[in-house]
């Protein structure tokens, strides 16, 4: 008996002490733009050793909040380092569509102030001593879509950006000629809210020469990536397929970002 749980008091230990079962580390990360205080979520793996990539992962008009955070989580078990950034503020999370649109609105309506937010997730990201800061990638869901995209517009340093069924529209067409990145789109086939801007986005990229590549899932509606949309709002629907599917587009695209 005293043999056995010699052993297990040894086994402990050494589950402890190996790296290869170390678990996912997360933190809330309080942070200022100015006197606004924003609330941001970093996620890694520190079975992982040495510096890697870091992904910058903005959330969609509800704030930052679960989906957003599991995206984080998901990244970093990829062996990257995630930051999920707060665009609205510390404790701004609304939750009917009509406070989302009124919260969403104000960024839209003021992109400089838009930039100044997400720039400032990303210079987050970049302080953490555990990132390669010549490997940065950004991702974004719907009003995260954007907010990425605008990242890319005002020339921030990120290799890769991806948006699922994010914003298209902008008013600023001649800043895309500042985008550094690769771009992916992954755009529902069925999304009343973000197909109209697809062509005037489409030109945009073009016109500034950047490399981008746009994947359509067809008959997928807006929000086709969130398990929580199942038709509360007309025209946003969880797609299992096209939420794997563009999952894996994601995956690929970065991985061969940063396969250096």
């Amino acid at each position: 008996m005293m043999k056995r749980i010699l052993w297990l008091l040894s086994w402990a230990v050494f589950m402890t002490a190996c790296p290869a079962f170390a678990k996912l580390q997360t933190q809330t990360v309080d942070y200022k733009v100015g006197d606004t205080t924003l609330e941001g979520y970093l996620a890694y793996d520190d079975s992982f050793q040495g510096k890697r990539p870091g992904i910058l992962v903005v959330h969609e008009w509800t704030g930052l909040g679960k989906f957003a955070k599991s995206k984080a989580d998901d990244m970093a078990k990829l062996g990257y380092v995630a930051f999920a950034a707060d665009i609205y503020g510390k404790g701004v999370r609304p939750e009917k569509v009509e406070d989302c649109m009124a919260t969403s609105s104000i960024y839209y309506k003021n992109r400089a102030l838009f930039r100044k937010r997400v720039n400032a997730g990303l210079d987050q990201l970049k302080q953490n001593p555990m990132v390669d800061t010549n490997n940065l990638g950004a991702m974004g869901y719907c009003f995260g879509g954007a907010a990425v995209l605008e990242l890319g517009r005002c020339g921030a340093p990120v290799k890769g950006i991806v948006t699922f069924h994010g914003g298209l529209d902008n008013p600023t067409p001649a800043d895309a000629k500042n985008i550094k990145a690769k771009v992916l789109i992954n755009q529902g086939g069925a999304d009343g809210f973000t197909l109209p801007s697809l062509p005037a986005f489409e030109k945009e990229m073009k016109d500034a020469g950047v490399d981008y590549k746009i994947i359509t899932y067809p008959d997928a509606q807006h929000s086709f990536t969130n398990p929580d949309a199942k038709g509360q709002l007309k025209g946003a629907l969880y797609n299992k397929s096209a939420d794997k599917k563009s999952w894996k587009a994601m995956t690929e695209f970065f991985k061969e970002i940063f396969k250096s």
